[in-house]
């Protein structure tokens, strides 16, 4: 089973993409982005789903890091925030995630066409 990480700091959040995700990958949660990047250390996802607006460090910094990282500045990224006012997408595409899905999640056909699109082929 492909493992994707959900870094994400609300727990019905948390809990909605895991029953949306639990039953195609192994999805493993992180809290805050501190723990995320830690967590990365030991157990390198194939594919971050990533908050923005998180406690201590926001996913614009997690991301950030993570590009300074070569074990995991390759790793996919997708925002998934609440963050949706008008040039959003845009600014956060800029910053380097590979997509962008808004919170609440209405179409959840569009985040599995996201997450399809930025896994990493299997060997």
């Amino acid at each position: 089973m492909r493992n994707i990480a959900v870094v994400e700091d609300n727990p019905d959040n948390r809990l909605l993409l895991q029953v949306l995700l639990g039953d195609r990958y192994a999805i493993t949660e992180y809290e805050t982005g501190v723990l995320a990047l830690e967590g990365f250390e030991a157990s390198v996802p194939e594919l971050v789903l990533l908050d923005i607006s998180l406690p201590g460090m926001d996913g614009t910094e997690v991301l950030r890091r993570m590009k300074e990282e070569p074990d995991l500045a390759s790793i996919p990224v997708i925002a998934v925030t609440a963050h949706a006012m008008s040039g959003d997408r845009e600014r956060f595409l800029a910053l380097g995630f590979d997509a962008y899905i808004t919170k609440p999640i209405v179409d959840d056909q569009i985040l599995f066409d996201a997450i399809e699109a930025w896994l990493p082929p299997q060997d």
